[in-house]
């Protein structure tokens, strides 16, 4: 039986994605649980068009986010940190205050639990974070951490 999957559903498919499924499984559990509907050639159609909306969505955000990149990778974000007389800083820089840095420094506002870290940041210097934009849209960019 085929069906059109209104939900991601784990080894079977992506949202608006048709399938073949078994007719028990689509009668008994996918169709009343609300994951999918039977796959008419009204509803084809109907998804049809949510796809080319969504794919219209994506590129539009895919440009989006080419523009924000750009202004990321263009010079380092300076994070101020408070510092020893050894150039180590008390503490660690986190993820807020790189996400603090980049609205105040480039205007665009930044999730921090998308922004991560790959060590440990307790030294003066320059160092890298990724940013992850979703859709395996994953950046890296360059912050700088001052002495205050």
């Amino acid at each position: 039986m085929q069906v059109i999957l209104i939900k991601d559903i784990d080894n079977l498919g992506a949202t608006h994605e048709v399938v073949s499924v078994r007719p028990g499984y689509a009668r008994n559990f996918l169709i009343p649980q609300k994951f999918a509907i039977e796959a008419s050639p009204s509803n084809l159609k109907i998804a049809d068009e949510k796809a080319k909306v969504k794919a219209k969505k994506e590129a539009a955000l895919l440009s989006e986010i080419n523009k924000v990149t750009e202004v990321l990778k263009a010079s380092p974000v300076k994070v101020g940190a408070k510092t020893g007389t050894s150039g180590k800083i008390f503490g660690s820089v986190t993820s807020i205050q790189i996400a603090r840095a980049i609205k105040e420094q480039k205007g665009y506002e930044i999730d921090r639990k998308r922004i991560s870290i790959s060590e440990e940041v307790k030294e003066i210097g320059t160092h890298k974070a990724s940013i992850d934009f979703g859709n395996s849209n994953i950046i890296e960019i360059e912050f700088e951490v001052v002495g205050e």
